[in-house]
C-alpha cells in the first residue's frame, strides 16, 4: 500500500514535472534527449548485453566531484568493467563529462522515480552494482534495483541537521525503502546513528568516511588560462574564498579590502558554490569598486589586470586545483549559517584555512582540525579581515597551521578504498536477472510457465529412468548450458579437445550444427575435408578450422540425433573420448560426464524461462552436472552469488572459472598474426554476431582497442551484401580504415558470400574496398583443476599418455 500510494503521487507529480523539466531544459539550452533520459530512454550505445556494469548516481556538483576519485580508482583496479554515471542536474552532468571523459562508459540524467523509467535504464545498462552518493532515497529505484538482482550501496551517507527532522517524520516510509539497501557507508558515527534513526537496518550501516577527504592535491592541475593570468599579474598575496553561499561575498570582499590596503598586489579568487549564483556574486564584487575578472573571460584577456583585484571563478571543478597556490583559504557556507563545506581539500594542500562559526555539517572534522591547531575559526564576519591579516603577517605561523592541517587531512583518507572493497563484495554477491515489462509478462508469461513445466517434467522423467538413453562405446563428455546462446561453450570445447589430444587421447566432436542449411540428417567431417559453414554450421566450421590450423586430427559428426551420428563416427574412427558441443538437455544420449557452462556476465539467462527469458530449463537442472565452469569471468572479481545459487542445487560439483583472453589480431588477407597492440589508436569499426556481443567489446577494451563505432548482429548471423554495405558505410562516416570482427563472424562472412576458403579472404577484402579487415583470435585461460578433474574421471584403461595422432609439440605451444 505504501508503494501504491507513492506511485500514485509520483504519477501525478510527473504530469507537472515532465512539461516543467522540458520547458526549463529548453530555456537553458539542454537538448531534448535530456528529457528522454529522464523517462528512461538512454542512447543506443549504452545498451549492454552482459550484466557486469556498475551504475553510480551523483545528484549534483558536490556528489559528482566526490565520485571522480572513486570512478578513477575503480577503473584502475577493474579496467574492463563498464562504469555509468548519472546525475540529477545539468551542472553535475557537465562536471562529470569534463572530469571523467574517456573513463566512463556513459553519463546520463537519472530517470524520474517512475517504474517504467527505472526499468528501461536497468534493462539498458544491466548493472550488477548500483552506488548512490550521499542520501538520495528513491523508493521505486531502490526496489527495482533489488528486483534486478543487483547490489545496492549508499556511499558518503549523510543526514544533515536541516534534513534530519523531516526524514524522521517519514521513518515508516524510509524504513520500507532502506531495507533494500545492502550496505550504507556513512560519513561519520553521527551520520550512522541518524541513518539508523530514519529506518536503516543497523547491521547494514557502517562508518566509511568521507570520499571528499581522499582528495590528493598532487592530482589537481590548475587550468592553463588561470596559470597564464597569474603569471601576468604576479599577485602577492593570493587569497581564495571557496564555495561561498548567499550573502557571503560582501563580507569576504570587505575583508579583502582590508588586506588590499596593506598589500597592493593582492588578488582574491571567489568561487561561488553554485553556478546559478555567478551573476549575483559578480554584482556584489563589482559594487566593491575593485576590478573584477571572470574566469570565463580569461582566454580573451590579452593582458593582466591592475591589482588589487578579484577573479570570479565561474567554472566547475577547478577550485580544488587552485588551493595549493593560495596564501590563505576561506571556506564558505560558514558565515551565513549554512553549515560549512569540505575543509580537507584546502587543508590537504597545506594551506592555512579560515572558517566562520557555522560548521555544523562538518562538525567532527572541524573539531579535529581545531584541536590539532590545523585551522582558524572566527566568531563572525567582522573578524575575517583581521584573521587574514594575522596569517599574512606571520608567515611562519601560517605555514605551521597549514602543515598541521595537512597531517590531519592525511589521517582521514581511506574512504575510497573502503567503498571500492565493499562495493566489489556486493558486486560478487549479485545474481542479475532481467525485469520484463508488464506487456512482456502478459504476452510471454504463460508460454514461459508452460516451457518451464515441460522442462521440469522431462528432467524428472529422465531422473526416474522413464526416458531411455542410448550409450556410445567411447567415454562421452557433454559441454552444455542451461540457457540459450552466448555462454561460450564452443571455445571451451576447442580448449578441451586440444588438451585431450596433446595428452594422447583420440577425441571426436559431436555437434548439432545449429543453423546449417544442409538437410542431411548426419554429416561426418573427416580431418582432411573442407566443409562450408552452411553445411555444418558456423560453430562446427570454426572448430574445424581451428583444429586444422593447429594441425591436430579430430573427426567431427554433425546432426540432431547425437547417438546415430556418434555411432557412425565411432565406426569410422578409433575414438576413445567423444566431446559433445551442446546437448545438456539431450537426454536421448547417455553421458559419462556433464560439464555445465555458466556465463558469469549474464548468469542463468536472466533468471526467466524461454520465451520470457533465455533459460532452457530451470536452474535446478544444474543438479545433473558433474562439474561447473563459469565463463567470461573478470579478473579480481568473486562470483559468490552465482556460486551460492549453484551450490544450493548441486553441492557436490566443483566450480571452476575461465577468462577469455585476446591472443592475436589476424589479418584475414594474409592470414598473418599481428601483435595485439597493432590496432591500438587506429580508427576502427567493430562488428559481430554473438549471443553476448559485450564479451567481444570487453575483450577489445582489455587490450586497448576501442572501436569508434560498434555494430551487433543477431547470434549466428549470416552476412549478406547488404550487411557489408551497411558496415562499409558506417566505416566511411566514422572515417575508419579498419574493420575488426570475430573468427566466428569471419566464417559467416565468407560462407554468406559463397566464398571458398582459399580465395575467400581476397574476395571479402575486394568487397570491402580500401578497408582492412582483421579478426580477433581468443584463447581460454581455464583454471588448471578442471582438466585434472576430467582426466581423473576417465577410465584408467583409456589413458594413453604416449599416443598421439599428430605432432604434440604444436599443440602444447598453444596451451593457455
Amino acid at each position: 500500500m505504501t508503494y501504491l500510494a507513492y506511485n500514485l503521487l509520483a504519477a501525478l507529480a510527473a504530469i507537472v514535472a515532465v512539461p516543467y523539466d522540458l520547458i526549463r531544459g529548453l530555456r537553458r539550452g539542454r537538448p531534448w534527449s535530456s528529457l528522454a533520459q529522464r523517462l528512461g530512454w538512454l542512447p543506443h550505445s549504452f545498451h549492454q548485453t552482459a550484466s557486469d556494469s556498475i551504475w553510480l548516481h551523483a545528484v549534483s556538483v558536490g556528489e559528482a566531484a566526490s565520485c571522480e576519485g572513486l570512478v578513477r580508482r575503480l577503473k584502475e583496479r577493474h579496467p574492463t568493467l563498464p562504469v555509468f554515471v548519472s546525475t540529477g542536474t545539468a551542472t553535475g552532468q557537465a562536471l562529470v563529462r569534463d572530469k571523467l571523459s574517456g573513463v566512463t562508459a556513459g553519463v546520463f540524467y537519472a530517470p524520474l522515480d517512475l517504474p517504467f523509467a527505472n526499468r528501461r535504464v536497468l534493462n539498458t545498462i544491466r548493472p550488477r552494482l548500483v552506488v548512490i552518493f550521499e542520501t538520495e532515497i528513491w523508493p521505486n529505484l531502490y526496489r527495482q534495483v533489488k528486483q534486478a538482482g543487483a547490489g545496492l550501496m549508499i556511499v558518503n551517507g549523510r543526514v544533515s541537521d536541516r534534513a534530519f527532522p523531516s526524514y524522521r517524520r517519514f521513518r515508516l516510509l524510509f524504513r520500507s525503502v532502506l531495507r533494500h539497501v545492502d550496505l550504507s557507508l556513512a560519513q561519520s558515527e553521527k551520520d550512522r546513528e541518524r541513518m539508523i534513526a530514519i529506518g536503516a537496518d543497523a547491521a547494514r550501516v557502517e562508518v566509511g568516511g568521507n570520499l571528499k577527504y581522499d582528495f590528493q592535491a598532487s592530482d589537481a592541475v590548475e587550468p592553463d588560462a588561470v596559470r597564464r593570468f597569474l603569471a601576468q599579474c604576479q599577485p602577492g598575496p593570493l587569497i581564495i574564498a571557496g564555495s561561498t553561499r548567499e550573502n557571503e561575498e560582501r563580507p569576504v570582499v570587505e575583508a579583502f579590502q582590508q588586506v588590499a590596503e596593506r598589500y597592493e598586489k593582492a588578488l582574491l579568487i571567489v568561487a561561488p558554490r553554485h553556478p546559478r549564483r555567478f551573476e549575483e556574486a559578480e554584482s556584489t564584487l563589482v559594487a566593491s569598486g575593485l576590478p573584477v575578472v571572470r574566469r570565463s573571460a580569461l582566454n580573451s584577456l590579452s593582458a593582466g589586470v591592475e591589482l588589487p583585484a578579484v577573479l570570479l571563478l565561474d567554472s566547475l571543478g577547478e577550485l580544488s586545483s587552485l588551493y595549493a597556490l593560495a596564501d590563505v583559504v576561506f571556506v564558505g557556507g560558514s558565515l551565513n549559517g549554512w553549515g560549512g563545506h569540505n575543509v580537507l581539500e584546502p587543508a590537504s594542500s597545506g594551506r592555512p584555512v579560515v572558517v566562520g562559526p557555522a560548521m555544523q555539517n562538518f562538525a567532527e572534522i572541524t573539531e579535529t582540525l581545531l584541536s590539532e591547531r590545523g585551522m582558524i575559526r572566527i566568531g563572525g564576519q567582522e573578524e575575517l579581515g583581521a584573521a587574514l591579516l594575522d596569517l599574512l603577517r606571520d608567515r611562519d605561523a601560517a605555514l605551521a597551521i597549514g602543515e598541521r592541517g595537512r597531517r590531519v587531512a592525511e589521517a582521514q583518507r581511506g574512504a575510497t578504498a573502503r567503498a571500492i572493497n565493499a562495493g566489489m563484495r556486493l558486486y560478487g554477491n549479485a545474481v542479475p536477472v532481467s525485469i520484463p515489462s508488464w506487456a512482456r509478462r502478459v504476452l510471454l508469461g504463460g508460454p514461459a510457465m508452460t516451457w518451464g513445466a515441460v522442462a521440469r517434467r522431462r528432467a524428472a522423467s529422465f531422473s526416474a529412468g522413464n526416458i531411455s538413453a542410448k550409450r556410445l562405446k567411447s567415454f562421452t563428455l557433454c559441454v552444455g548450458n542451461l540457457s540459450a546462446g552466448g555462454e561460450g561453450k564452443t571455445p571451451v570445447v576447442a580448449w578441451l579437445v586440444e588438451r585431450l589430444y596433446e595428452r594422447g587421447y583420440r577425441p571426436g566432436v559431436l555437434t548439432r550444427g545449429y543453423r546449417r542449411d544442409s538437410r542431411e540428417p548426419r554429416i561426418i567431417v573427416e580431418p582432411e575435408s573442407e566443409p562450408t559453414a552452411e553445411q555444418i554450421g558456423d560453430e562446427a566450421y570454426l572448430l574445424r578450422r581451428r583444429f586444422q590450423d593447429l594441425e591436430i586430427t579430430v573427426p567431427m559428426g554433425v546432426g540432431a540425433d547425437r547417438f546415430q551420428v556418434g555411432t557412425e563416427l565411432e565406426a569410422r574412427f578409433p575414438i576413445d573420448v567423444t566431446v559433445m558441443d551442446d546437448g545438456y538437455q539431450h537426454f536421448a544420449l547417455e553421458r559419462d560426464f556433464d560439464l555445465l557452462v555458466v556465463d558469469a556476465s549474464r548468469p542463468f539467462g536472466g533468471g526467466r524461462m524461454l520465451p520470457l527469458g533465455l533459460l532452457r530449463e530451470p536452474i535446478s537442472g544444474a543438479s545433473r552436472a558433474r562439474s561447473i565452469l563459469l565463463t567470461k569471468t573478470q579478473p579480481k572479481v568473486r562470483y559468490n552469488g552465482i556460486e551460492s545459487v549453484l551450490r544450493r542445487v548441486n553441492p557436490e560439483a566443483p566450480i571452476f572459472r575461465t577468462q577469455t583472453r585476446a591472443a592475436a589480431i589476424v589479418d584475414v588477407m594474409s592470414a598473418a598474426e599481428k601483435p595485439l597492440d597493432s590496432l591500438v589508436g587506429e580508427r576502427c569499426v567493430g562488428f559481430c554476431g554473438l549471443g553476448n556481443p559485450d564479451s567481444f567489446w570487453r575483450t577489445l577494451d582489455a587490450v586497448g582497442i576501442r572501436p569508434v563505432e560498434r555494430l551487433a548482429f543477431p547470434n549466428h548471423h549470416r552476412y549478406s551484401a547488404r550487411d557489408i554495405d551497411k558496415i562499409t558505410e558506417m566505416a566511411r562516416r566514422a572515417d575508419a580504415g579498419v574493420l575488426l570482427t570475430t573468427e566466428k563472424d569471419f566464417a559467416n562472412l565468407q560462407s554468406a558470400l559463397d566464398l571458398p576458403r582459399e580465395s575467400g579472404s581476397a574476395r571479402v577484402c575486394a568487397a570491402l574496398g580500401p578497408l582492412r579487415l582483421f579478426c580477433l583470435r581468443v584463447e581460454q585461460d581455464v583454471e588448471p583443476g578442471l582438466l585434472q578433474f576430467i582426466l581423473s574421471a576417465l577410465p584408467s584403461s583409456q589413458i594413453r599418455p604416449n599416443q598421439t595422432w599428430g605432432p604434440p609439440s604444436v599443440v602444447s605451444s598453444r596451451e593457455s
